[in-house]
């Protein structure tokens, strides 16, 4: 942790910044430590207070001793403007894509005379590559998806809703160590497979469908994704196809991540597969992003991110077909970003078209 606050020092100094106000609970959690809901960070060249109320005090003490706790009576956004004044602050940089108008106008008030600016993702930057101590957090995150996939095979049948198998997914999730989801799980089956985002709903499974589960965990603060889709019986023709489709170009994708490959060029690499096939027009999102303290991350694997891939970002592939009124495909796996190429976190089955 203090290492991390060290490389931050070292950014704001590159861009001369002094003083960073950090409420944003990933960037919170990684600079500190502190796993409370609420809490205010101040980090400046030489100092760094952690302000909360009464009811985190003791926690934060614990978890984030290399920060000066401070009681304040409301810690959402809560400091206090004698600490600002003692420092001789004339401005204060924030987290401008987190914090809401209320709270800015709350700041503005509070902090009379000292001009705000934006941080402009500072603290996200330095999250996109993964230190030693998030790898392994990473990894049991993702391994503990893979157990939920093999367990959530044998209870797919005609006749069990996408919301049962949703809520069993969670259930083993947890009971392996996970502390929540890392997002609503997407469980869509048949027509519904056709929605990028279709949640679990309480639709029954039927001979012949496809089935696409998007899901994740939490597991000490760090999240897990993939996707896979399978069919409930025997593939029709163009179900085969479309997977296949799909298929090669999640295997395109992870062939093109490796340090020193821009962002979009992954993307790329993805999207002409589904586009010769003359599928493009239902391939709308972005091929991927990064994952870590949140679900979604930098960098985002897209046709207009310039971001230069490094050895030790995690992100995921996702390529998929959507097609209205009869369904879709898409195939997910996270990978670390190696100094060769790229490690796979996800290992589920997807080479064939998985039928149960």
């Amino acid at each position: 942790m203090i290492r991390r606050l060290e490389v931050l020092r070292q950014l704001m100094a590159a861009r001369g910044i002094n003083y960073i106000l950090i409420s944003k609970p990933e960037n919170r959690s990684y600079l500190s430590g502190f796993t409370g809901t609420d809490g205010t960070l101040l980090v400046g060249p030489e100092t760094a207070d952690i302000f909360v109320d009464f009811r985190y005090v003791e926690q934060a003490k614990a978890q984030a001793a290399h920060f000066n706790t401070i009681k304040v009576e409301q810690a959402s956004l809560g400091v206090t403007s004698e600490v600002i004044r003692n420092y001789k602050i004339n401005k204060l940089y924030i987290e401008e894509d987190y914090l809401t108008v209320k709270q800015y106008a709350y700041l503005k008030d509070k902090l009379a005379g000292i001009d705000l600016e934006p941080a402009g993702g500072l603290v996200e930057e330095q999250r996109k590559v993964k230190d030693a101590l998030e790898v392994p957090l990473i990894r049991q995150a993702m391994h503990i998806g893979d157990l939920a996939f093999s367990h959530i095979l044998k209870q797919i049948k005609p006749g069990v809703s996408e919301s049962a198998l949703a809520l069993e997914l969670e259930f083993f999730m947890r009971r392996q160590g996970a502390s929540s989801l890392a997002f609503d799980t997407i469980m869509a089956s048949g027509p519904r497979s056709a929605l990028p985002h279709g949640v679990a709903s309480d639709r029954v499974l039927q001979e012949g469908d496809f089935l696409t589960m998007d899901f994740g965990c939490v597991y000490k603060g760090y999240n897990s994704d993939m996707t896979r889709t399978l069919v409930l019986g025997r593939p029709n023709q163009k179900q085969q196809e479309i997977y296949h489709i799909v298929l090669e170009a999640q295997l395109a994708g992870l062939a093109a991540v490796r340090p020193g490959v821009i962002a979009r060029e992954v993307d790329r690499a993805a999207r002409s597969v589904i586009e010769k096939r003359g599928y493009g027009q239902y391939f709308g999102h972005s091929t991927g992003h990064g994952v870590g303290l949140a679900i979604h991350e930098r960098p985002r694997l897209a046709s207009n991110d310039e971001t230069v891939l490094e050895a030790g970002m995690v992100v995921t592939i996702e390529p998929g077909i959507y097609l209205p009124d009869w369904g879709g495909v898409r195939i997910e796996d996270s990978v670390l970003v190696t100094e060769e190429g790229c490690e796979i976190l996800t290992s589920s089955p997807k080479k064939e078209l998985l039928t149960v």
